[in-house]
This record gives C-alpha cells, sequence and structure tokens, in this order.
C-alpha cells in the first residue's frame, strides 16, 4: 500500500514567504516604484470589487464568501468560496468601463482553494488625427489581465495564498503585454474577531513595452487590520498601502501654501511636521461596515481614502473626493453589491456586482 507524504502547514508557510521575499528583492532591482500614475498597467491596481469601492478601495482583511476581494489578497481565498461567481463592473470616469469576472473552487481531499478570474478596462473609442488635427478614423484601446489564484488553509484562522497575473495592454495596432504576482496572508480570529493581512500587490515585469521602453509597474505593500465589535454588528478597518515607499506627497511648485489635512480641515500655514503627518495618513484608507440581518443579508459600508483625497481635490473648492460608500443586499441566491466612491469635483465611479453559488442551482 503506497503511502503519501505532505508537507506541513509551517513548509507552506516557509516558501510563501521566500516567494514574497523573492518577488520583494526582484521588484526593487529592477527599478525603484513610483506612485501618481507613473506606472503602466495601473488599471491593474483599480478596486475590483463594488464591495471594496465603498470600503475606499481597499478590503485585505475580510474573511467570508466574497470571491471578487480574493484578487485583492489572495490568501482571503477560502473554501466558503466553492461554486461562487462573481461579476462586477464599474462605471468609470469619462464613460469608461471597467469589470472584473471570476469563479472560484475548492480542491477535493485538501485544504487548498482556487480562483480564475478576468479584469478588464476598455477606454472606448479614441479619435485619431494627424498633426493637423484632420481626423482620420478612430483608435481601439483596452487592457486585460487573466488571474489564477491558489490560497491554502494552515489553520482555523491562516491563511496563505498566491495569485498569478498576465496583463495585456493594446493601443490601436500596438501592444504590451506584462506577468505581475500577488501574495498574502490573512489572519482572522473569529473568536476575538480581529483580523490582520499583509499583502503584496502587481510585483512583476513588462514582457514587452511600448516603443521598446520598459516602464515600471503598480507595485503596492499593503498592511491592514480590522476589528468586528462585540455587541454592534460593525466591522472596522484600517489599510495601509504603498509601504515600499515612505514618501508618496506630490511636489507641486504652483500649490499655494495652504494645505488640507486629515478629511479636509485647512490649515493656512504648514511646515515640515505637517507634512510629515499629511504623508503618514496618505498611506491610510479607513473604512467600516454595518452587517445586519441573518447571514448578513444586508449591509451598509464608508471608506475614506486620504491620499485620494489630497490628490483629487481643486484648491479652495470643497468637495467629496477621498469618500465613498455603499450597501449590499442578498436576495434569493444573489448577492447584490453597489458602492460609489468620489473621485473629484467633476464626478465620481459608480460600482455595481452580483454574485452567486452555482451549487444552488444544479
Amino acid at each position: 500500500m503506497m503511502t503519501y507524504l505532505y508537507p506541513s502547514g509551517r513548509f507552506y508557510t516557509y516558501i510563501i514567504l521566500c516567494l514574497v521575499t523573492a518577488l520583494l528583492l526582484f521588484q526593487f532591482q529592477l527599478s525603484a516604484q513610483v506612485t501618481g500614475g507613473q506606472s503602466t498597467f495601473q488599471f491593474m491596481s483599480l478596486s475590483p470589487s463594488a464591495r471594496a469601492t465603498g470600503l475606499g478601495g481597499l478590503a485585505i482583511t475580510i474573511k467570508d464568501d466574497d470571491l471578487a476581494l480574493a484578487a485583492l489578497n489572495p490568501g482571503a481565498l477560502n473554501k466558503n468560496m466553492h461554486g461562487r461567481l462573481t461579476f462586477q463592473h464599474n462605471f468609470f470616469l469619462s464613460d469608461i468601463q471597467h469589470g472584473y469576472a471570476a469563479y472560484g473552487w475548492a480542491i477535493p481531499k485538501s485544504e487548498f482553494s482556487m480562483q480564475a478570474g478576468i479584469q478588464y478596462m476598455n477606454y472606448g473609442d479614441i479619435q485619431q488625427a494627424d498633426a493637423f488635427g484632420n481626423v482620420s478614423g478612430k483608435v481601439k484601446a483596452s487592457e486585460t489581465a487573466f488571474n489564477v489564484g491558489l490560497s491554502r488553509a494552515l489553520g482555523p484562522r491562516l491563511s496563505i495564498g498566491l495569485n498569478a497575473k498576465l496583463g495585456v495592454s493594446t493601443l490601436d495596432v500596438y501592444k504590451a503585454s506584462a506577468l505581475l504576482a500577488d501574495a498574502g496572508i490573512l489572519f482572522a480570529d473569529s473568536a476575538s474577531r480581529f483580523s490582520a493581512a499583509l499583502v503584496l500587490r502587481n510585483a512583476g515585469a513588462e514582457l514587452n513595452a511600448y516603443a521598446n521602453q520598459r516602464e515600471d509597474l503598480p507595485l503596492d505593500l499593503q498592511l491592514g487590520i480590522s476589528k468586528r465589535l462585540k455587541y454592534l454588528p460593525f466591522r472596522i478597518a484600517i489599510i495601509a498601502h504603498h509601504l515600499q515607499r515612505w514618501n508618496i506627497r506630490y511636489n507641486d511648485p504652483n500649490a499655494p501654501k495652504e494645505d488640507v489635512l486629515l478629511f479636509g480641515s485647512d490649515n493656512a500655514q504648514t511646515g515640515a511636521g505637517d507634512n510629515v503627518i499629511d504623508n503618514f495618513f496618505r498611506h491610510l484608507i479607513f473604512n467600516g461596515e454595518f452587517l445586519f440581518g441573518r447571514n448578513e443579508g444586508f449591509r451598509l459600508r464608508f471608506g475614506y481614502n486620504h491620499l485620494r483625497k489630497q490628490e483629487l481635490s481643486v484648491q479652495n473648492y470643497r468637495s467629496l473626493a477621498g469618500f465613498s460608500a455603499g450597501l449590499g443586499l442578498r436576495i434569493s441566491r444573489f448577492r447584490i453589491d453597489f458602492g460609489y466612491a468620489a473621485y473629484h469635483l467633476a464626478g465620481g465611479v459608480v460600482h455595481m456586482g452580483i454574485s452567486t453559488n452555482l451549487r444552488d442551482f444544479f
């Protein structure tokens, strides 16, 4: 009789940590990543989930049956997502269409779960013109990322996961491609209602570049904690992002001396200390979610993204840039989510999602 020897949970933890370290070292050896639109394949850093959009753009500490959140943290992928199918569509700015679709399943007789998904960005038709402004036609532009994820539970509280992604960008007859990876670790203690997560997103390199000029990818090292209250159906979370780079402020020589600190409060005289505080909070996203009813059938959520607030606010005009909100409903066999995020005085994004479990139909 043949005996199979399976590696222990510590072995898999060691392997994942080695992969995360290797990805970080490889990425930083290629180039120093920057923020503020200085990277290509930026659409892969957008929220793939209407729920996450309502929570400020990130939700890496939640462990339930929401498959779309596994695209943000592969460590959140679990057996409750077996047979789960999700469709998410984002009515982005200026008629740009962005969406995500995925299916998840659990591997029988093992602690592994898998997912496969696709993220897309359609920029619509762009006018093609010559140097004199004569319109000669239209140009198509779009981007697509194919995602395959694998996770393993190391116990009732700890899980680890990896996502491998192939990104393809098309602009008329020109194409670019990149190979990226996400790595995530999630600790979720149901007894204390506390969760913590560490995620490395979008580490990799371009395979083919536009004009043979390789560019940076949107690398993001994230750390999050969340706590569900004992006597109130409410979960609060704080997520830190872009931890691989401390200074993420933008030096605008044309900006006046006034600055906007946390939650839009004005400070007419700012110094070095204020800049440090502002930069610190730019790394943070605050969010909360109310979970009402049996099986959390009704959810209300909100979020605040200080980096978005600072980068997209208009001087001397108050706006809700950086704030977001949303709700979730369970109707029969379907979970429907809605999220809205204010980006600018010119408008925000509307994100909608629907998910179900195919096992309920067969």
